[in-house]
């Protein structure tokens, strides 16, 4: 299969169960493999397990792996799967492994929390390490203590995507629009402005369907800030439109951090897509940008976050 295969990162949770039934359909929907990675006990725990089934036995074999067996009774109970699955049981630190595996993938993707994460943290320390530095996008989906039912909402359904009109690289909203296009769906794009809306303007929607040539003349209920963004926002979504002539496009231009308004559209939104560096940070910085952090911690749905820096830049 030509197409990058999705990668689902599990541990035997019913967080990681949760984020391989998303990679399962994601997989589906992109018409690509999948590929379901396990990060084996470290040694010490293996020799444990291994000495245990030895006990009774002088017989050598192969250490039961219950977690690799669980995957794959849980694969085998009826639902649609990709033409292809594979399966890898892999060795050393689980940010470490899965950043090898997830070279050349279309995404990765993986629980909010572990198998041995406290139910008071909002996202596990193998998830942000892996968010922060893997080099395909990486998709986190939301434990069920945070996640929240899709409503009847203007995001219900939709992808939506925080975008800095001169700073988010092409890579970022590509993935966002491959998605918007393969669920069949919208894409929403919210970018903040910094000086704060009049006391007087009064905003019916959050979203909104603003055609390029709506934009051109002057709105009388957008401060200046606003529609200079909207403008920005429309110039930087050109090539993307016509690339993908069949997704319908939302805009919102939101006073102060997007960070809250991207939250907030996690309630109900299929998936929210966010840029991971900062472009002035190096390439090689384990450094997140504020807005990716502040949705990966506190977002109620799936969560991508894409490298926004290559080798090459």
């Amino acid at each position: 299969m030509s197409n990058p295969m999705v990668v689902a990162a599990v541990d035997g949770s019913e967080h990681s169960l949760k984020a391989l039934e998303w990679a399962r359909a994601a997989a589906l929907r992109h018409h690509t493999g999948l590929l379901v990675a396990h990060v084996l006990p470290d040694s010490a725990q293996l020799y444990a397990a291994r000495r245990s089934s030895l006990k009774d036995s002088h017989e050598p074999h192969e250490v039961p792996d219950p977690v690799s067996e669980r995957i794959r009774a849980v694969l085998a109970e009826g639902r649609p799967l990709p033409s292809e699955v594979h399966y890898e049981s892999l060795e050393g630190s689980v940010p470490e492994a899965l950043r090898a595996i997830g070279e050349g993938a279309r995404m990765l993707v993986m629980g909010s929390r572990g198998r041995g994460g406290f139910a008071a943290l909002l996202l596990g320390s193998n998830s942000r390490a892996v968010a922060t530095s893997a080099p395909c996008p990486v998709v986190v989906v939301a434990h069920e203590e945070r996640g929240v039912e899709v409503a009847a909402q203007p995001s219900a359904g939709r992808v939506v995507l925080g975008l800095h009109a001169s700073e988010t690289p092409d890579n970022v909203l590509d993935f966002a629009f491959a998605e918007a296009a393969a669920r069949g769906t919208t894409v929403q794009v919210v970018s903040a402005y910094s000086i704060p809306p009049s006391p007087t303007t009064v905003i019916d929607s959050p979203f909104a369907v603003i055609p390029p040539e709506a934009l051109l003349g002057e709105d009388e209920n957008a401060v200046p800030a606003e529609r200079e963004m909207l403008r920005s926002q429309t110039e930087r979504l050109a090539p993307f439109r016509a690339k993908y002539p069949k997704v319908p496009v939302e805009q919102a231009a939101v006073p102060g951090d997007a960070a809250g308004r991207l939250v907030a559209t996690s309630n109900s939104a299929a998936l929210v897509v966010v840029g991971r560096h900062h472009p002035r940070r190096h390439i090689r910085s384990l450094m997140i940008g504020s807005v990716a952090n502040a949705v990966l911690q506190h977002a109620h749905g799936p969560v991508a976050v894409v490298p926004t820096l290559t080798e090459s830049d």
